[in-house]
């Protein structure tokens, strides 16, 4: 096992740090050596626009008229006066949280899959023939089962839903019991275990196995999930232009992504550095908690979990309680993550209340926490920046939750 006296002390203490990744490596030279590139994200991109008839069709108070999954980005000012962007994945439509970018992707992916295999989508069809009654009918034979902390199990469940596919989202003892009964009203099946989100998948992805029916959607290691994430960097990019900011290797973009078991971060970091190279660094946030990324790029080793140094992987941050990092995603994207920030839940919770008072965000305690990063570590990391911080999830939380957060 990797020697984990070598590891920071912050990190085995539960104390908020900034490590430098010195595994990083200038952008063109990762990405040559890489299996994936820009081809597969546009590869995404191009399923995406097909999707999105489909999209319009079923979703028509939440999505654009044409069907695009996008959030807006927004200006802020920092607590030293100075410019904050914001990718507001907050408010994303369908799913209000980062994971419509995945989850729903996937489930389109499949649904796709099914309908073709079934001669029910013809080349050159559009795909709204996937909301008729022939399809639904399909769908209904199928099931697709994914475990989750709550928002990913949202975002596959409600559009499993949307098509007829039967889902069931095994939940961890993290997940909120709002999350639980969100997707119960659905007609999502939720299956939940004493354990941690580990537990949660590895029971989800056995079952799937046993059951020819059955479609799994493994939050640690789908490609599918990662490119419709990556995909979000080609959103970000128009904005950044029609906002006159133009990165550059000399004042790059500093997007601060938080970050669990890593899909979400890691795709969308992957995006960025495909599309701006060595003008963007790519920042990952986690909690003190549960810092499972930061760990297996320090320590390289896959099987590590935060429980080995002597963390509980207990924190608010329930969408980022996660004890093992995606060895699929940290083999892509190690060597081109620029940093890992770890936040404390006190932290969190005060800067969850200072978006709602200062700016009118609802956010959930994980979409806080690339502010807190960029508050607490931005001084001891010199240099031209535009910084962005991407928030993942919170605009569907209902009152009585939200409220409470607000009250501390």
């Amino acid at each position: 096992m990797f020697p984990l006296d070598t590891l920071p002390a912050a990190l085995r203490q539960a104390q908020p740090l900034l490590w430098h990744n010195p595994s990083l490596q200038p952008a063109a030279a990762a990405l040559a050596a890489s299996r994936y590139g820009r081809a597969d994200i546009e590869a995404a991109i191009a399923r995406w626009q097909r999707f999105a008839p489909l999209l319009a069709r079923l979703f028509p108070d939440s999505v654009a008229a044409d069907g695009r999954i996008d959030s807006p980005l927004l200006p802020q000012t920092d607590t030293d006066g100075h410019a904050l962007w914001v990718k507001a994945d907050h408010a994303l439509p369908i799913t209000a949280c980062i994971k419509a970018r995945g989850g729903v992707y996937e489930v389109l992916c499949h649904a796709e899959e099914l309908a073709q295999a079934a001669g029910l989508l013809p080349a050159g069809s559009s795909y709204t023939v996937l909301a008729e009654p022939p399809a639904r009918a399909l769908f209904a034979q199928h099931r697709i089962l994914v475990g989750s902390t709550g928002n990913l199990g949202y975002s596959v469940g409600v559009m499993a839903r949307a098509l007829g596919l039967q889902v069931e989202v095994h939940m961890s003892h993290d997940a909120k019991e709002w999350k639980k009964q969100r997707l119960r009203a659905l007609g999502a099946s939720v299956v939940e275990h004493q354990g941690d989100y580990a537990l949660a998948v590895a029971a989800a992805r056995d079952i799937a196995a046993a059951d020819p029916q059955a479609y799994f959607i493994d939050d640690e290691s789908s490609l599918l999930l990662f490119f419709g994430y990556a995909a979000a960097a080609w959103d970000l990019a128009p904005q950044l232009a029609a906002a006159g900011l133009r990165p550059t290797p000399a004042q790059p973009l500093r997007v601060y992504l938080p970050c669990g078991v890593g899909g979400a971060p890691g795709g969308v970091a992957f995006g960025l550095k495909c599309l701006f190279g060595d003008a963007v660094q790519c920042v990952l946030v986690e909690p003190v908690a549960s810092p499972c990324f930061l760990l297996r790029l320090a320590s390289g080793d896959d099987a590590l979990s935060v429980y080995d140094i002597g963390l509980d992987n207990h924190t608010v941050a329930d969408g980022l309680a996660v004890a093992r990092a995606s060895a699929t995603v940290a083999g892509i994207v190690g060597p081109l993550i620029d940093a890992v920030i770890t936040v404390s839940d006190a932290s969190l919770l005060a800067e969850v209340r200072r978006q709602w008072q200062q700016h009118g965000l609802r956010l959930e305690p994980s979409a806080a926490a690339g502010f807190v990063a960029h508050a607490q570590f931005s001084g001891q990391w010199p240099g031209a920046t535009i910084p962005v911080v991407w928030t993942t999830g919170g605009n569907g939380l209902p009152d009585e939750v939200f409220l409470p957060l607000l009250a501390g």
